[in-house]
């Protein structure tokens, strides 16, 4: 019976030989190049480009070019500037351009703002990176766990079937009843349900990383176990909550980012006094006419284009004086959005704290849980043993044969539990502190 159930343990794992082996870090480097919401992020970044783009634009000048022809019946003025009753034509053609000298150092003060706000948008970028991260691997340690689930209910399986087929033969030998054999039987079955529920929850955990992946059509995917380092578990420690906060202030791109929107909002408070200082622009421009006056013979187009082509250069100063409040108004209003960017920047250090206070607190327990339940599992285990010989010798009935079993596999599972959730928070703390986020067994 054993080796029928090594065989069938191993076509279960073929099939999986064949199939693609993600790890943490691959599956990590796949969404950040198809995850569709990184898409998106990604695109308010380009924009973000367009808007420097923009700003530096505006210190170039401008250029508008104009046509125009007009007709005049009756009396109208003519070529030599004098009134006469017939019809007139006239081609006006013009180009005119304008650059500015000095705007209140308000495009200085844009192009500043805008090269700040894409930083903030790549900030706001890796904030987006880290949270699909983070979603990654809990699916990942879901699967993992599952797959352990999964080898726990496999056990209790080979038990049960060990120790229906050993009472069908004593029932042949007329050593036990055939209700001994029934409620052996009944066990297994149960086991039988609870493999195929775990088998259940371990594909959903796969299918819950695949969809996160936007892998809906990869067939051929199975992640890779990695390997326990023998004492690694109860050798970790976890760090202060102050030393990781520190760490987090330093690295975590949430609240680079907000820092970064309060020199934006600061630079939007430069933007608006600058309507409180002269703005000082350059202008020229160039044009030539042609006039027909019906009746009158007048010179060629060409001719005429090239002795009334004009040119003109003018310099312009404009001095605010009084505009209705609106300036003052406009500079109160940014100021009390540079006050609300500083309480963002303290309510998103709050939130960060409490969030690394919260990690910190289930690594600490998730430890305590791992150490107790190992205690538990081992004094299970032992229990088992003596249960399994005092039965194999008469001395217990199959209901404690099972009883113990039973409590010694929930002591597995409830390891296993307890385990992963301790190797995730650990993760979690490390990412906090700025470190790559990596599943360390």
């Amino acid at each position: 019976m054993k080796h029928k159930i090594l065989a069938f343990t191993i076509l279960l794992g073929l099939p999986q030989l064949a199939m693609a082996q993600w790890s943490l870090e691959r599956c990590i480097d796949y969404a950040m190049e198809h995850n569709l919401q990184l898409k998106q992020q990604e695109n308010i970044g380009l924009q973000k480009e367009i808007a420097v783009s923009t700003a530096k634009n505006a210190f170039l000048p401008d250029l508008q070019g104009g046509a125009s022809e007009s007709f005049s019946f009756g009396r109208g003025l003519t070529a030599d500037n004098t009134y006469t009753n017939k019809s007139t034509n006239s081609t006006a053609l013009q180009l005119n351009t304008s650059v500015p000298l000095f705007t209140g150092m308000r495009l200085t003060n844009r192009l500043k703002q805008a090269k700040i706000e894409l930083e903030a948008s790549t900030a706001d970028l890796e904030k987006a990176r880290n949270n699909i991260r983070v979603e990654i691997a809990k699916y990942y340690m879901q699967a993992i766990y599952g797959h352990e689930l999964y080898a726990v209910a496999a056990r209790q399986v080979q038990i049960d079937s060990m120790q229906a087929d050993r009472l069908r033969r004593m029932y042949d030998a007329g050593k036990t009843s055939m209700a001994e054999v029934s409620r052996q039987e009944a066990s297994l079955a149960q086991s039988r349900q609870t493999l195929t529920q775990t088998d259940i929850d371990r594909q959903n955990a796969i299918l819950g990383l695949k969809l996160l992946l936007e892998l809906q059509h990869e067939e051929n995917f199975s992640i890779v176990i990695p390997k326990e380092t023998p004492g690694f578990l109860a050798s970790a420690t976890t760090p202060s909550v102050n030393y990781v906060y520190e760490q987090a202030l330093a690295s975590r791109p949430e609240i680079e980012g907000e820092n970064l929107r309060l020199k934006v909002a600061e630079y939007n408070v430069e933007i608006a006094k600058a309507a409180l200082r002269p703005q000082l622009h350059l202008s020229g421009n160039i044009g030539t006419n042609y006039y027909k006056t019906s009746g009158i013979k007048m010179d060629g187009l060409g001719k005429q284009f090239q002795n009334n082509f004009n040119q003109g250069l003018a310099i312009s100063l404009s001095i605010p004086i009084f505009n209705r409040f609106q300036t003052r108004n406009s500079i109160r209003s940014a100021k009390i959005d540079v006050d609300n960017q500083r309480y963002a920047i303290d309510n998103a250090k709050r939130q960060l704290y409490n969030e690394i206070q919260q990690v910190c607190f289930n690594t600490t327990a998730a430890k305590a849980k791992y150490e107790s339940a190992m205690v538990v599992a081992k004094s299970s285990n032992d229990a088992f043993t003596l249960t399994k010989a005092k039965y194999e010798n008469g001395k217990a009935t199959i209901t404690e044969f099972n009883e113990a079993k039973n409590t010694m596999l929930k002591a597995e599972s409830d390891v296993a539990r307890a385990k992963y959730e301790y190797i995730y928070q650990m993760a979690l703390v490390d990412f906090y502190c700025g470190k790559e986020l990596k599943i360390k067994m």
